[in-house]
């Protein structure tokens, strides 16, 4: 007889002692427990193309399950628990979230279907293991080496510690990032936190490319976290970031959008640091762009002898804001055709059209960007769509 509150206490054991390597023997173990003939974890990569069985410190899985056009990968786009039939029982697929973030699929193997209360009792243990792996990936590397699928160069090593998860979302809004290539970004980084009703959001774009972007990305995002800390305005942000840059970075710049949003009216203010126009989309449309810049590039500023510029725009609920760094719209073709801003739009305009979360919108846009420049980017391509009142 299925006891989940047993598979749930043993699984607790690797909360406070043992590593994220253990996870799938317990998972076996717990099995029974939830009337299960086998779990296992299976995780997405950086690319968000596949999901890789995690590692259980032995042996490495050499093949993988596509997210698209997969069971597995339906639940993992759309959130949802997913069942599959099959020729001895049946297999649940249920989505790995730590809050909103995307980790990857349970895959849960049983004799007969499971009935209402143990499906229910089956989306707990998931969200546990979802919360093991999310707590204990800090401790070990058998995330990182599960995830990984290339060797990962050492400045996007850097960019990739500083950044915080993917997806984050409140009842008032979400906020979804996407960056490429993962394996040898350097210049370019998100950030965002939720303080009260306000959500602060950022987007860099940093010149140059390797070890030397990547360390003044570093003091970029550290600078614009310290001073967002201190409780400093737009406005002195920006000027503790110019100043930090020219000091220890004479000659480098980097582009930005700093922005605040009152999640409780819809007020957004923000600093267009020489940086693209984000895209306002409201009711299947898109609106003529906030005027940019606002400001010259981060490292720049002496050069204006006028401070920074404050744009303001109320949103309505729904409305979505897509930040993009130059990556996305100068992305050419094969015959040199840019990606450009109305395709960009379009392209977004669509998925929402279709009902996609914001998480998925991105994961979307970069395997079009990808794609469209016949997988070898020309340049850091970095995206965040930020959804006020969603109503998804």
């Amino acid at each position: 007889m299925a006891d989940p509150m047993e598979a749930v206490r043993r699984l607790l054991g690797l909360r406070h002692r043992g590593v994220l390597e253990h996870l799938p023997a317990a998972l076996m173990e717990a099995a029974p427990f939830i009337d299960a003939t086998g779990v296992s974890v299976l995780l997405v990569d950086y690319e968000q193309l596949a999901f890789w069985p995690l590692s259980d410190g032995t042996v490495r899985a050499t093949s993988a399950m596509p997210v698209d056009g997969t069971p597995a990968g339906q639940a993992f786009c759309t959130a949802r628990t997913v069942t599959e039939d099959e020729p001895d029982g049946i297999r649940l697929w249920l989505p790995l979230l730590h809050g909103a973030e995307r980790l990857g699929v349970l895959d849960v193997r049983l004799k007969a279907d499971p009935g209402d209360d143990l499906r229910r009792d089956l989306t707990v243990v998931a969200a546990l293991v979802a919360e093991l792996i999310a707590s204990r990936r800090a401790y070990g590397d058998s995330v990182e080496q599960t995830r990984r699928r290339l060797p990962m160069q050492l400045a996007a090593e850097i960019v990739w510690n500083q950044l915080p998860p993917l997806t984050f979302a409140t009842g008032e809004v979400v906020v979804a990032a996407v960056l490429e290539p993962c394996y040898d970004v350097g210049g370019d980084a998100f950030d965002y936190a939720a303080n009260g009703n306000v959500l602060h959001v950022a987007l860099f774009d940093t010149v140059g490319h390797g070890i030397g972007a990547s360390a003044l990305t570093t003091l970029t995002l550290n600078t614009y976290r310290n001073a967002r800390r201190c409780g400093m305005n737009l406005i002195d942000t920006y000027r503790s970031i110019d100043k930090w840059i020219r000091a220890r970075h004479p000659g480098s710049f980097v582009t930005a959008v700093m922005a605040e949003l009152d999640t409780t009216t819809g007020h957004y203010r923000r600093i267009s640091a020489g940086h693209p126009a984000e895209l306002i989309i409201r009711d299947g449309a898109v609106l003529t762009p906030v005027p940019t810049p606002s400001a010259l590039p981060l490292g720049l500023g002496h050069m204006r002898r006028r401070g920074p510029g404050v744009t303001e725009q109320r949103l309505e609920p729904g409305d979505a804001l897509l930040l993009y760094t130059d990556g996305i719209t100068e992305a050419r073709s094969a015959d040199g055709v840019l990606f450009g801003l109305d395709r960009l739009s379009e392209f977004v305009v669509d998925q929402f059209a279709n009902r996609a979360t914001p998480a998925e919108v991105m994961r979307r846009l970069i395997q079009t960007i990808v794609s469209y420049e016949n997988g070898e980017l020309r340049d850091d391509a970095t995206a965040s769509l930020l959804v006020w009142g969603p109503t998804r």
